[in-house]
């Protein structure tokens, strides 16, 4: 076990696509932790669906021996977190954990949005920084730009930030030795609060297992852990631990992890609910046993429930059957603490579920491996969030669009901050999306060569493809990120659209009254595309408030009545037909039902 005072906590914070996984590849080869035959690419990302998108969506920590210039050994405990801002609660987790972090810049495009919210968060926790500009390898010529703008963003000299290359090695070193020089050792006593007899360890992730349960990833503030009776603050649930040990990168089993060490616990339990990021686990060293509130208070600081913001209905398709969609869910769970879901049920597409997601990026992510992963078809709902609704003097959240009352007193929808920052020549394009989404711009300000908009805007609208009009109107070049920000009384409608008398409950989703008459009328021309005639017209219609905004309608099928000859016949015998369809086509419009098909579904749900 290594002395305190040679231990070194970090993590690198960038944003995607800086390099970051490229990075940690170098730390893997230089400390000799991972062998060159064993060794590829994005080491640490080890969901193809990470290797594929370039993205770190699962943080992994890595425990690597380091010989360093003063001739001492050094522990370095690295955590390679996701850099995305749906993922921001596990990152502040992680940052708590840790006493430094590497800022990774990308030389080709400067300071960006992602890297502001990361560089705050280490701030906020307290890390020493230690900036770093990548990519010097490509030589160019504003790479010198981009190293003096973060060196004005953290107020110190040129001289102080990194140059490295992630790609070449290029740098490496220098920077693993400012790492061994600057971030100090973990701190002693982080538990001498009066309780010294009991060790105490933050939860910053978690994975499943098996054999082994569900395993924490963890950081020890205070004592020793072993294979003992644990406890659990949050969940109030108690375990004896099947193991303890640290990642290199793999697991690997150890007697004890100690004050300071960052490893893993495995639980042997089960249920993913009892097991949350950002919990502490308590062991009490002399069993004197531990008093319900000498729990609470000794759990770490900053704890809270992930709370989804984006919702969405999923329901089987093809081959797949509800049973193997629930199962899905329920083993991505134990892997993903923050994914909650309950049942949902449609006439038309049967039983499905509602699942709450952190965002757009997340849910893309469950999607993608719920198909690679476990081989399952479905369809999905319109995207809708969580609306506090005040009707008939009660307050209460409505997350599915078909419960949102028709004449609510009040209604409230979040909001969240949004941070751009863009290239100059882009400040009027990404102005102009004020003209296509709900934007309030309250400050324009200069980071370096870029420009960083702050803004306030309804979360609705970050689901309306906001990601990619963005990048549209800037060529790829401006970036944002958010956080939520309370909420704000807003004016939105039930908008429903009815098919032959009939309200399709799928289709059925809230939006601005300004918007209803656009988006009623898409959604009916599309239908009227996609739906198939029949031997009755079918009325089309989108429907608010018991008012019709928009119609359009399939006309019935015709029937040819044949050929009465050279000269077409008695005029009487077709009058006779004529009539005789007529009223076929009364009885057939009286009793009829369209049964919308999940091919049709798939269609119309689709951007």
């Amino acid at each position: 076990m290594a002395a305190m005072e040679h231990i070194r906590n970090f993590v690198i914070i960038a944003h995607i696509d800086s390099g970051k996984s490229t990075l940690a590849d170098r730390l893997l080869e230089m400390t000799g932790t991972v062998p060159m035959r064993s060794m590829q690419a994005q080491y640490l990302d080890r969901m193809p669906l990470e290797r594929e998108r370039g993205i770190t969506i699962k943080m992994a920590p890595v425990r690597m021996e380091y010989a360093a210039d003063d001739g001492k050994k050094y522990v370095m405990n690295l955590i390679d977190t996701p850099g995305h801002s749906d993922f921001a609660y596990e990152v502040s987790r992680a940052l708590n954990a840790v006493e430094g972090g590497i800022l990774l810049i990308d030389g080709t495009k400067g300071i960006q949005a992602q890297t502001l919210s990361n560089l705050r968060g280490a701030q906020k926790a307290g890390l020493r920084i230690i900036p770093a500009v990548n990519k010097i390898d490509l030589a160019l010529p504003h790479i010198e730009k981009v190293v003096e703008a973060t060196a004005e963003l953290l107020g110190i000299e040129p001289s102080e930030v990194f140059r490295v290359s992630a790609k070449t090695g290029a740098g490496v070193k220098e920077l693993l030795e400012a790492v061994v020089k600057f971030v100090p050792p973990p701190k002693t006593g982080h538990s001498a609060d009066g309780h010294d007899n009991i060790s105490k360890a933050l939860i910053f992730d978690s994975m499943y297992d098996d054999h082994k349960g569900i395993i924490a990833n963890v950081r020890v503030f205070g004592g020793e852990f072993g294979t003992e009776d644990m406890h659990l603050v949050a969940s109030a649930d108690g375990f004896k631990a099947k193991e303890v040990g640290y990642f290199s990168p793999d697991m690997k089993a150890s007697p004890k992890l100690l004050t300071g060490e960052i490893g893993y616990i495995a639980t042997g339990l089960k249920e993913p609910e009892l097991v949350h990021i950002g919990d502490t686990i308590l062991a009490n060293r002399d069993s004197t046993g531990l008093g319900s509130a000498r729990k609470s208070e000794l759990a770490l600081p900053g704890y809270r429930e992930p709370a989804p913001v984006v919702f969405i209905s999923f329901y089987p398709d093809g081959e797949t059957k509800f049973d193997d969609l629930k199962r899905g869910f329920e083993k991505l769970r134990l892997n993903d603490a923050a994914l909650s879901f309950e049942p949902d049920s449609n006439e038309a597409l049967g039983r499905g579920l509602k699942v709450g997601f952190l965002g757009q990026l997340h849910f893309e992510i469950i999607s993608s491996r719920l198909e690679r992963e476990y081989n399952l078809t479905f369809l999905t709902s319109f995207p809708s969030i969580a609306y506090r609704v005040q009707d008939k003097g009660q307050v209460f959240v409505i997350k599915q669009p078909q419960d949102f009352p028709d004449h609510p007193e009040k209604v409230w929808e979040p909001l969240v901050n949004l941070e751009i920052l863009t290239p100059q020549q882009y400040l009027s394009a990404v102005l102009n999306m004020q003209t296509v989404f709900d934007i309030e711009i309250s400050e324009v300000k200069n980071i370096g060569e870029n420009l960083l908009i702050q803004a306030v805007m309804p979360l609705r609208e970050l689901i309306r493809d906001f990601d990619d009009r963005m990048k549209s109107v800037s060529q790829g070049y401006a970036s944002f990120t958010y956080e939520l920000a309370g909420e704000r009384e807003s004016e939105v409608e039930k908008l429903e659209i009815v098919v032959v008398n009939e309200v399709v409950p799928a289709l059925t989703r809230i939006v601005p009254k300004k918007d209803l008459e656009r988006e009623g009328r898409q959604t009916v021309e599309r239908l009227k595309e996609l739906l198939p005639k029949a031997q009755f017209s079918q009325a089309l219609q989108a429907k608010s408030l018991g008012r019709i905004i928009a119609r359009e309608t399939i006309p019935a099928m015709k029937k040819e009545l044949g050929n009465f000859g050279k000269n077409g016949g008695d005029r009487t015998r077709k009058m006779k037909l004529w009539k005789k369809q007529e009223k076929g086509k009364e009885r057939l419009q009286a009793g009829a039902r369209v049964d919308i098909s999940p091919e049709v579904f798939r269609e119309i749900l689709k951007k």
